[in-house]
């Protein structure tokens, strides 16, 4: 069973139910890729997957729960690495790993920026996960004994690069590029 497997039983889902779950969280991953976030309905996500819409909204609050939680699971799916150098080139490199992540999945990209800004609870707490896992990778990076108003600083200038990435300011392949001399003013290496 696959570790989203896991966290979704962990949610209170039983086999059979994590299972249609999974289903719906790929036909979603098919159908954003087919008709794009603006054209995907949760109706056209639960036909993908041969199940009803009923079962569909009892899985998925909305269309934005459904981009937040594939914004998740692919985020999540790729490992932090480990990377020598100094704490302002290990930060850089971990800003590189997420940025080239989500640039991987353009479709995703566009998708999850406005679904990030929805308040059902769902996307609140899975949003709050997201957060929770940039803030994890720039602390390993940063190591032993950061100060935590750097690694506050690095949130708040991540999050506001993706949040120009996914206005179309910049793209996503541009962010690290961009944010490597913010990473070092930040961290104190010049």
């Amino acid at each position: 069973m696959s570790s989203q497997v896991h966290d979704t039983v962990g949610r209170g889902l039983d086999g059979r139910q994590a299972r249609t779950f999974e289903r719906l969280l790929a036909a979603g991953s098919d159908e954003l890729r087919a008709v794009g976030h603006e054209a995907l309905t949760v109706r056209g996500v639960a036909a993908r997957a041969g199940v009803s819409s009923a079962t569909a909204y009892t899985y998925l609050a909305s269309k934005n729960h459904l981009f937040v939680e594939l914004f998740w699971r692919h985020l999540t799916a790729a490992p932090a690495g480990e990377e020598a150098g100094s704490r302002a080139e290990r930060v850089q490199a971990a800003v590189r790993g997420l940025t080239t992540r989500i640039a991987d999945e353009p479709a995703l990209a566009a998708a999850v920026t406005p679904a990030l800004l929805g308040s059902d609870a769902d996307v609140e707490r899975l949003r709050l996960r997201i957060g929770a896992e940039f803030a994890s990778r720039f602390e390993a990076a940063l190591g032993d004994g950061a100060d935590g108003a750097v690694g506050e600083a690095l949130l708040l200038a991540f999050s506001g690069a993706l949040l120009q990435a996914g206005m179309g300011l910049m793209t996503y392949d541009e962010m690290a590029d961009r944010l490597a001399p913010v990473v070092a003013v930040i961290v104190g290496e010049e």
